[in-house]
């Protein structure tokens, strides 16, 4: 009896220090990549600024082929919206807030009570194409959240790669006036 109020003593210190660390850490988080498209930055912003257009390049679509997507409000731009259910990846929503053509992009993601951060892509003009950089921000929810925070970078930002070169893809054989084909393997632009 006495070895077992040791062990549940060990768990409960383990359990309130891990919880005590998570209370100090940082909860605001950032994840973001880039790459450069050979494509015009308007061609790639109508890519983006549109849900009905991700099926072409979208990572968690590729990932995930349970994903439905329900679409609402206009086609593109500001107000657009899509909701997702998904026996492998849940449910959730993405509204576009904010669309300056050709050069940025803002949208409120809604993720229940795991939190409502904001994404957001820029179209910059460089060369004959555009680098694009796609971003994440928000803050952990929870005692966990400053945990979450902290390794939020290394679980999105590989998803953001994918869905960038994918981007790529798509946006530049669309630029060739080519139907877009099957993935090929440029390399995102990683920080």
């Amino acid at each position: 009896m006495r070895a077992l109020k040791v062990i549940i003593g060990v768990l409960v210190a383990i359990t309130a220090l891990v919880m005590g660390i998570g209370l100090f850490l940082p909860k605001d988080y950032r994840v973001e990549r880039s790459i450069q498209i050979e494509a015009p930055p308007e061609l790639v912003f109508d890519q983006v600024n549109s849900f009905r257009n991700w099926d072409e390049w979208s990572p968690w679509l590729a990932q995930d082929p349970t994903i439905k997507n329900e679409f609402s409000g206009p086609d593109s731009g500001v107000g657009a919206k899509v909701a997702w259910t998904s026996q492998d990846s849940g449910e959730g929503s993405q509204t576009i807030t904010s669309s300056e053509r050709p050069k940025r992009i803002e949208t409120r993601l809604d993720f229940g009570d795991m939190g409502q951060p904001g994404a957001d892509f820029s179209f910059e003009p460089r060369g004959d194409g555009t680098l694009v950089t796609w971003g994440l921000s928000g803050t952990g929810v929870g005692a966990l959240g400053g945990y979450f925070a902290q390794f939020l970078d290394r679980l999105i930002g590989p998803t953001y790669e994918d869905g960038l070169t994918r981007l790529k893809r798509v946006s530049e054989e669309k630029a060739a006036g080519q139907a877009p084909e099957a993935d090929t393997d440029p390399q995102p632009i990683t920080d």
